[in-house]
């Protein structure tokens, strides 16, 4: 990309209402804390993003809990973005018109806005990191694909 190109770039990312407001933020990891989330079989240590960005994205690193076996119903996000990085472990999910998917430490998969997905299984060791746009979204169940 050319450097006109590159900063006409930062000036309309700039001028981007859903950038106004944001900060500087810095999360460190030592004394990090897990808290429950919306899925009682996985915890989540807030990145610090929904805060800085004025809940514009967020990013959360998401760990399993062993403890809890349940898994959540078929559902969609209403959302503009996700994406799932995988840290340590695995996950599988089925997804709506694309089948089974299971992710490994480096994957890196876009989930898009809308598509109805269950998670299947994941190992007990499985950390990951999940970006979303907005910060705070609706999940909604819905019935499987058929």
């Amino acid at each position: 990309m050319s450097e006109a190109a590159t900063k006409e770039r930062t000036r309309n990312i700039l001028s981007d209402k859903r950038f106004k407001g944001t900060r500087f933020s810095i999360n460190r990891g030592e004394g990090a804390t897990y808290d429950a989330g919306p899925r009682k079989f996985m915890v989540y240590r807030d990145l610090g993003i929904a805060e800085a960005t004025g809940g514009a994205y967020d990013a959360k690193i998401v760990k399993a809990n062993p403890a809890v076996k349940e898994r959540a119903a078929w559902h969609k996000h209403e959302l503009e973005f996700q994406m799932v990085f995988v840290l340590k472990g695995w996950i599988k999910f089925e997804y709506e018109g694309v089948g089974h998917v299971t992710l490994y430490p480096g994957d890196c998969m876009h989930q898009a806005p809308g598509i109805k997905h269950i998670e299947i299984d994941h190992s007990d060791d499985y950390e990951g990191i999940e970006l979303t746009c907005p910060g705070k979204f609706q999940t909604v169940e819905v019935d499987p694909p058929r």
